[in-house]
């Protein structure tokens, strides 16, 4: 990665995120000669910019959803990490169009955009509420992956397009983790909504891993999943309150929030049928048949019927001293 990236420019669209400070940490010590964060939020960006006091990160105030704000800042750039989402699921329940404009059309904006200006790898990063989605946060993200695979078809020469899926990333925005540890700073109930409730559990490191991983390897419309532990919220509260000493400390069930699941789904069951097998991580090509099914025609696929969905349920579940050990890798916890 340190040779491809040296002297490239590398864009990072919701680059004031949690993913997006991840990838100024790791990649402002290699040779790469600009970095440009593109988003929405203008404080985020000072702090940034005071924090890293480097010359080779450039901000851009702009949305995905103005596609002259994002051709302002594409022109030059090699690589583009695009991150910028509406992800809350219950503000986009109350809110659907609004992620639709930003998940769906801003998508669209940013491939447009880098088409035009002949970037070379285009990485989108995606969620497991794209899969059986029952959320317009998940629905929006389903739409995304679908303009994503089927731009990748008219790909321009010399462009890469591809994707990642994964799952909670730990104390990211968003996350349950801050949310807890914030309500124990000030001394009120943490709020649990279903004990049951399974969740993927990856670090922010797992989460750059994959997305440098889709970098290396994606071909065009590829999805690139990573093969992540799992926890139930017990077990993940549980985890939480014995590394901060604090195992009496009261707990309030409020039960499940808008559009939210019992378990979410890395990779469907139509999906595990073709997934190829990369050791950490499952790739699922793109289907590149066209419209003329007839040539394509075969009698039915019983290796879909016999496939298993790869989902927090059934994948790898953590017990509390593994929770433990996975936490310690957070900063809030070392």
């Amino acid at each position: 990665m340190k040779e491809i990236i040296k002297n490239k420019t590398l864009l990072i669209t919701g680059g004031t995120g949690s993913f997006g400070n991840a990838v100024l940490k790791r990649y402002l010590d290699l040779n790469v000669k600009e970095i440009r964060i593109f988003s929405r939020d203008e404080k985020k960006q000072d702090d940034q910019r005071k924090f890293y006091k480097d010359d080779r990160i450039k901000f851009y105030l702009g949305d995905v959803r103005n596609r002259g704000s994002i051709d302002d800042v594409m022109r030059g750039v090699d690589y583009v990490f695009h991150a910028a989402a509406l992800k809350q699921v219950p503000s986009c329940e109350f809110h659907p169009l609004e992620s639709v404009k930003t998940n769906i059309l801003g998508t669209s904006n940013v491939i447009d955009s880098a088409y035009k200006f002949k970037v070379s790898k285009i990485v989108c990063l995606s969620t497991d509420k794209a899969v059986y989605p029952i959320n317009a946060m998940g629905i929006s993200k389903a739409m995304m992956e679908k303009v994503v695979v089927a731009k990748s078809r008219n790909a321009p020469d010399g462009t890469n397009l591809c994707l990642t899926r994964y799952g909670n990333v730990m104390s990211s925005r968003g996350s349950v983790i801050p949310l807890w540890l914030s309500q124990m700073e000030q001394e009120i109930p943490i709020t649990l909504t279903d004990k049951n409730m399974t969740r993927f559990m990856m670090t922010l490191e797992d989460a750059v891993n994959l997305v440098e991983y889709a970098f290396l390897n994606g071909k065009n419309g590829d999805i690139f999943v990573q093969k992540a532990p799992t926890a139930t919220m017990e077990v993940l509260l549980s985890a939480i309150l014995d590394l901060k000493n604090c195992t009496d400390y009261p707990v309030q069930n409020i039960g499940i929030r808008h559009g939210e699941k019992i378990f979410e789904v890395l990779c469907s069951k139509e999906e595990m049928h073709k997934a190829e097998d990369l050791g950490n991580y499952f790739r699922i090509s793109c289907d590149d048949r066209d419209l003329n099914y007839e040539k394509y025609f075969e009698k039915g696929n019983k290796k879909i019927r016999d496939s298993i969905e790869f989902s927090s349920d059934n994948a790898d579940m953590l017990n509390i001293n593994e929770m433990k050990k996975l936490l310690k890798k957070l900063k809030e916890f070392d």
